[in-house]
This record gives structure tokens, sequence and C-alpha cells, in this order.
């Protein structure tokens, strides 16, 4: 199942006897099971049927013991076992998963693997109850689920203030809902959200921050990419190189397939979709590429690639971040 079909009906207090939520992003996972630990019991009946498992501490033989047991003076017993990929016999779910009890809501947060789906065990979780994937976000999805998580909260913003989120935080999906947490707390619910609250209560600079390099890179202007790349190395922390380098190369890589879709005719809107942008955004890139054709995007990225590897030491004893950066923008603008 889907994820956000998932929270509607564990809201409306539709569970499933199991759930096998696995895969690589943490941050879904998480909020499953807050959401079944919130929702499946009261805090009174939790003290007798709510147990919590950890894998590394247990068998299946004890985890289906548990689930088996009856609830006391409540409707279910909920049994969350976390850190599930710890669980040696993992396969022993399999005979429960046949035949659970259907009182019993039991959880299973297998975190940073994936079941192997040709497994009987699987196959069985998937066709009788819930194994859901959390599945990894990758940069040209995180400025999407920014905005479905500003939704969510009650917000609406704008495209600047989404981005400036989406690539100063990068695909640390949790780091991003703690933000926007931190916003329900600051900022009227209904509210709309541009760079100036973002950079009043998030943090992060509206005029200096990665969103803006790249504005300033795709149009040439390097005394404003000088200006950010000084606030960068005055501010290390809150602007680390493994982050920019991480957005320079998305930016280059976008501009690369424009570049290649554009000599073949292509519309800006399929354009956009094979970058994995917005539309509104290809009108942006689509200017970019008056200063930028194949060959010169080719090698910035091997200028991309060079530095990332002098920031890991790789031919590089006294360089700082700060230093790589300025060096790494010269290349682009004039070389």
């Amino acid at each position: 199942m889907e994820y956000n079909a998932l929270v509607s009906e564990i809201r409306k207090k539709q569970f499933r006897p199991i759930y096998f939520l696995m895969g690589e992003e943490p941050f879904f996972i998480d909020k499953l099971v807050e959401l079944i630990e919130e929702t499946a019991l009261s805090e009174e009946e939790k003290s007798f049927n709510q147990s919590v498992l950890y894998g590394a501490d247990t068998n299946m033989n004890d985890i289906v013991s548990e689930a088996k047991r009856y609830p006391m003076m409540a409707e279910r017993v909920v049994v969350i076992v976390k850190e599930a990929q710890q669980i040696r016999n993992l396969d022993a779910l399999e005979a429960y998963a046949e035949n659970p009890q259907m009182s019993t809501v039991l959880v299973l947060a297998y975190k940073h693997k994936k079941l192997d789906k040709r497994k009987k065990v699987a196959k069985v979780l998937a066709k009788k109850h819930v194994l859901f994937e959390s599945k990894r976000v990758y940069d040209n999805q995180v400025p999407s689920y920014v905005e479905k998580l500003l939704q969510s909260a009650g917000f609406s913003a704008n495209p600047k203030a989404v981005r400036m989120i989406a690539e100063s935080l990068g695909t640390d999906i949790g780091r991003i809902d703690s933000e926007i947490n931190k916003l329900k707390l600051i900022v009227p619910q209904g509210a709309s959200i541009d760079e100036n609250v973002v950079e009043a209560n998030i943090g992060i600079s509206k005029d200096y921050n990665n969103f803006e390099l790249c504005a300033a890179i795709n149009s040439q202007d390097f005394p404003k990419a000088l200006r950010i790349q000084q606030y960068f190395e005055a501010n290390p922390k809150d602007n680390p190189l493994v982050l920019t380098m991480g957005i320079l190369y998305r930016n280059f890589r976008i501009l690369m397939i424009m570049s290649q879709l554009k000599s073949q005719g292509s519309a800006p809107d399929q354009m956009a979709k094979a970058a994995g942008i917005g539309p509104w955004q290809a009108k942006e890139y689509l200017a970019a590429l008056s200063h930028y054709n194949v060959r010169k995007i080719a090698r910035i990225i091997g200028y991309l690639r060079e530095t990332d590897l002098k920031s890991k030491g790789v031919n590089n004893s006294t360089a700082s971040d700060g230093e790589l950066l300025k060096e790494l923008l010269f290349k682009i603008f004039y070389q």
C-alpha cells in the first residue's frame, strides 16, 4: 500500500493483523509506527495490551507468543517490534502470518533493508497483510515532499521557499519534518510560507543558500556566486561542502539532460519531466542553456568530481572546503 492510503486507514482505526514496514527511508516507517501507537489503544489500555520489543533482544518465537495473547479490557493487543532487521529467525513469521491472531496488531519496523520478496514469508505478507516499502527519497523528489509536508501542516508556500528548504536540508526527510513542526509552533496555521518566513524561523538565509548559488551560476553572475561562497566559508557548519556539491551536481545533471533534449527538438514540458523538475522550473534551466552547451557541462561535471575527491583528501592536503568551492567556481565560470 501507499503511505498516504495507510495513514488514512490507520486514522480510521481500520487495523490489519500484521504491518511489515521495511526500506531505506526510516522516516515513513517511524511515522507509521508512531501513528499506530497513538491510534490503536487509549493510554489506559496500553498498560496491559501494548508491548514494545527490539529485534536484537528477542526472536520470532517470542514475538509470536506475545502476539497470540488475548486483550485485557480492550479491543486489541498491539505488539511493536523496533529494529526488526536484527531478528535472526524471521522466516518463522510465515506460519503466524498464515493464521494470525485477529485481535492483535503486530508491527515490525524493518529499517534500512528490504525483505527478499521472493521468499514465501514476503508473499504471504503482501497477499494477506501490509508489506510496505519505504523507498529512498532522491534529490529531485525532495521539493514535492516539502510541499506535501507543508500542506499537511496547514501551510501553503511559494516555489522559492519550497526550494530553499529542499536544497538546504537535502534528502533528510526527518529533519525537514522537524523544521516544519517548528513552524507549526510559531506561524499561524493557514499562513503562506515565503523565503522571509524560512529565513526567520528555519535559519536558512534567503540570499545566501545553495538555491541562490545555482541561480547565480546558471545566470553567469560571478560576483553573486562569490559572495555566497564567502558566506558559506564564514558559516561552514550551516553550509557543508558535501551538500553543496550534491546540489551543484544535480543542477548540471539537469542542464545536461535538457541540453541534449533541446537539441532533439523536445518540448519544454517533456524536457522538464525527463529532468525530474517541475514545468515552472524549466524556464530557468532553458535560460541557463544560453550559457552552457553539452561540452561545457561535461567539463564542469568533471570539475565537480575532482573537487569532491579533493574534499575527501585525494591530492589535497591543505585546501579548506571554502577554498575548494572558490576554486571550483573560478573553473565553472572561466575555464
